[in-house]
């Protein structure tokens, strides 16, 4: 047996595995013995089979399969120790003739990186502190929410729903009555209907208003009849009200409000903390850009987000004209980024090698998904507990979590307001375009 290597690159290889028959003949014998065991033929009692007729009969597809048992053995017992390949092997090319067996297979095996010092990167971070305006708003909003809608003879405001008939207008003031959208829904606290707002706004049950949408060539005319004004009755800031919307769990006005400022400042300090990890990782991609990605590992992930492009579908089947392939080569960038990141991850998970996953550390991040979810604790033990796959990949984003929080422990963090921040982004992306 001989095993040689081509280097296609510096973590692409080509292995050809040769063997002679002299070599494997004794696998073969063993194989015709164990196989005549196994079979029953007329005339002969059972394993008595001749091993001369095991080799006519069937001689072919025993060696065929020992042979990929041989080819299998000798990866995992050669090539798996030596080189530690990555991604799936690909097997290029089997011959068996003339007594001489040569198998060539494609495999790809890590990159060498080395990591740079982290306590030479500068990192921004949002700092933000709600403020009373913030909470003033989300106050309004969940008053809105808890609101009904009530129809009204008052004048249509800019916050009103209403139907009206809308009768399409011809460039010379005709109405064009046989194309009237009848009993036509409109709620003037969608962006989208700034039109209809901006026309309705103070008209009354029975006016007519006319409105224009769209610009030039584009432009049509309507003239919309008010039908029904519904106007949202919102309720009024007090005990009452604040028992309801939090079910009893806060009582005064102003414990309310300090619990939306809590919640509010929760949801920053979490987008922040997002964001620290999103910069942590586009550092890291930039310094170190040189990092090869073997073919077989660019194929998988490749696969992969095809996958999930498939997946975003819900059930939709793709156009016929579909290339699976050339979609693969679009997304090739972004694969080879996704690799890349992938390697820099499995090196630093060496690095920090002492990372440990406590039973207080699950117990923690499932009294979190009961809280998001709004359900009992014991509950989603008990759901992951009757699944080993959801139990390993939350212990898996646990470990990532954790090995985030060592490498953001060791950046350096500049702090900047929201507001200093979101500038400062918006700069580096016209540059970026620029």
């Amino acid at each position: 047996m001989n095993i040689s290597v081509e280097d296609k690159s510096k973590v692409d290889k080509l292995l050809t595995i040769s063997a002679t028959k002299e070599e494997l003949q004794p696998r073969f014998e063993k194989a015709y013995r164990s196989y005549r065991k196994k079979i029953n033929m007329p005339g002969f009692r059972q394993g008595q089979v001749p091993v001369s007729i095991v080799k006519k009969r069937f001689g072919k597809e025993i060696e065929s399969e020992e042979i990929n048992n041989y080819v299998q053995e000798v990866f995992r017992d050669e090539v798996v120790p030596k080189y530690e390949p990555v991604g799936e092997p690909v097997f290029e090319d089997m011959s068996w003739e003339d007594g001489e067996l040569e198998v060539k297979i494609g495999i790809g095996v890590k990159p060498e990186i080395e990591l740079k010092d982290l306590s030479t990167f500068e990192i921004d971070k949002m700092v933000h502190d709600v403020t009373d305006e913030e909470v003033d708003e989300e106050v309004e909003q969940s008053l809105k929410r808890a609101g009904t809608w009530n129809e009204s003879d008052k004048p249509v405001e800019e916050t009103s729903k209403v139907t009206v008939d809308a009768v399409p207008v011809d460039d010379k003031g005709n109405l064009q009555e046989d194309d009237t959208d009848a009993d036509k829904e409109i709620d003037l606290n969608d962006e989208q209907n700034k039109e209809f707002r901006e026309a309705l706004k103070g008209a009354k049950t029975g006016d007519s208003v006319d409105v224009t949408l769209g610009e030039g060539d584009d432009a049509e005319k309507f003239r919309l009849t008010v039908k029904k004004v519904m106007n949202l009755d919102i309720p009024e800031l007090d005990e009452a009200f604040v028992k309801e919307a939090t079910n009893g769990e806060v009582e005064s006005v102003e414990e309310y409000r300090s619990q939306i400022k809590s919640q509010i400042q929760n949801y920053f300090d979490q987008v922040a903390g997002d964001m620290v990890k999103q910069e942590v990782m586009e550092a890291l991609l930039e310094a170190h850009p040189d990092i090869e990605v073997p073919d077989v590992v660019l194929s998988r992930f490749q696969d992969a987000m095809l996958d999930r492009m498939k997946q975003q579908q819900q059930g939709q089947a793709l156009p016929d004209d579909f290339n699976e392939e050339e979609y693969k080569e679009s997304i090739k960038e972004d694969a080879l980024r996704e690799a890349r990141w992938a390697f820099i991850i499995d090196e630093f998970e060496k690095k920090y090698d002492d990372i440990e996953i406590t039973e207080q550390d699950i117990d923690d991040r499932l009294a979190t998904e009961a809280a998001r979810y709004g359900l009992p604790t014991e509950m989603v033990k008990n759901f992951y507990s009757q699944s080993g796959d959801q139990l390993e990949n939350l212990r898996r984003n646990i470990r990532t979590d954790k090995l985030f929080d060592r490498i953001v422990n060791e950046v350096t963090l500049k702090e900047l307001d929201k507001e200093a921040y979101q500038e400062k982004k918006k700069k580096e992306r016209n540059e970026k375009s620029d």
